[in-house]
């Protein structure tokens, strides 16, 4: 593989951060505490690692709408200092009565994360918002919409658009990249991104060019829009499956819970054992590293893209992985690199003149969102949008 710059090696890790609108819709045990928790247990715990690797940060607006409002982030401190407090006090008093004392301290280092956690981020001087301000450098469509599922030019227009604008007023300079949600890309949608000021965006080929395929190392160039990086699903696939890395016996189950919703065991059944987890962290990120290494040994790019909520929300280990991989491959001689300084360094191909619609949901099309078994919610949205465009018209 050859082209202007292309340096063997390099790793573009991509974080999309992403949460649906949820302040004011109530607390414990599921409403607003959905993004408290995210707050918490990821937002916080990458803020280091993004500001000492060049890693692409993504952003939405409807996100960025909640961590910028200073009543939202008096409603999280009050969460992390009230609920969290008390829901694991009464946790550990059960436990302690049975005499599993185990479970007690796991609970007490629980506790006391989530202590840390609102003295950080009342620390913060420009609050969360502010602290991640440094490092976003991608947006995404106003309200995080399936852009191939709404009905008009009009509502894709206004939601790029909002979006482009959003991260403008709130991060400044802007370098053309998009984060399409779910990954949801149609050939119909380049005018659209174009106008915008879109100059690239993520795209899932592994139906097109197939698991492995060294096409998904190097970014393509569409005749009518925007540059098209493909997503590394061999890479991605190391974490992001069920037998990925956050399966592994060691880490923290997410599924089983307390009666106050904690998690205090393995993914073994055995009580969660932290070194032992920070240990098998560090082992699966030389592990990723030194693959990602031998794949892109001949030149190219691997996009390496995650929900930012991935790391920590759910795979509670994983902002630890996250540092491992950023000192693993300085140790082993893997470049990092943003996806916008990739395509500086870089000569993109012709993309398939034949490129079809594709997410990365269930089939690499857009079931997931429009199927039979979400209909509802799918027909909610038409709805909405046409009575959208209807009030527009008048």
């Amino acid at each position: 593989m050859t082209g202007r710059g292309w340096a063997p090696g390099q790793l573009a890790l991509v974080l999309h951060t992403h949460m649906p609108f949820v302040t004011g819709f109530g607390t414990w045990p599921f409403g607003e505490e959905w993004l408290w928790e995210a707050v918490a247990t990821s937002y916080l715990r990458i803020l280091d690692s993004v500001a000492r690797a060049p890693i692409t940060l993504s952003l939405t607006p409807v996100l960025a709408d909640q961590l910028e409002d200073a009543a939202a982030q008096a409603h999280c401190l009050d969460f992390l200092r009230t609920i969290r407090p008390e829901s694991h006090r009464r946790d550990a008093a059960r436990y302690a009565a049975e005499g599993q004392t185990e479970l007690v301290a796991e609970l007490e280092r629980s506790a006391a994360e989530y202590a840390a956690a609102a003295a950080r981020l009342s620390e913060l001087p420009g609050g969360l918002l502010g602290a991640l301000a440094p490092g976003v450098s991608w947006t995404s469509s106003a309200t995080h919409a399936i852009l191939p599922l709404l009905v008009s030019e009009t509502c894709i227009s206004v939601q790029l658009h909002t979006g482009v604008a959003s991260h403008r007023r709130r991060f400044g300079d802007w370098g053309g990249g998009l984060w399409l949600p779910e990954c949801a890309y149609a050939p119909w949608l380049d005018p659209e991104l174009l106008a915008a000021g879109v100059h690239a965006t993520c795209v899932e080929l592994t139906g097109r060019f197939g698991w492995g395929d060294a096409r998904h190392l190097q970014p393509l160039l569409t005749p009518d829009g925007p540059l098209l990086w493909p997503l590394d699903w061999w890479a991605i696939a190391l974490v992001w499956s069920p037998d990925g890395y956050p399966s592994a016996p060691a880490y923290r189950d997410y599924h089983a819970l307390t009666e106050h919703h904690h998690r205090v065991w393995r993914n073994d059944g055995a009580v969660y054992d932290v070194a032992a987890a920070r240990r098998q962290a560090a082992e699966h990120a030389r592990d990723f590293v030194a693959r990602v290494a031998g794949r892109v040994r001949d030149g190219g790019v691997c996009v390496c893209a995650l929900d930012t909520e991935l790391l920590g929300h759910w795979w509670y280990e994983g902002p630890w992985w996250l540092e491992h991989v950023i000192e693993e491959a300085a140790r082993q001689g893997l470049a990092l690199t943003t996806l916008d300084d990739a395509l500086a360094r870089s000569e993109p191909v012709p993309a398939p003149a034949d490129l079809a619609v594709s997410s990365w949901g269930e089939g690499g099309d857009l079931r997931t969102w429009s199927g039979p078994e979400v209909a509802d919610l799918a027909w909610q949205g038409r709805r909405a949008e046409l009575a959208l465009l209807g009030a527009g018209s008048r």
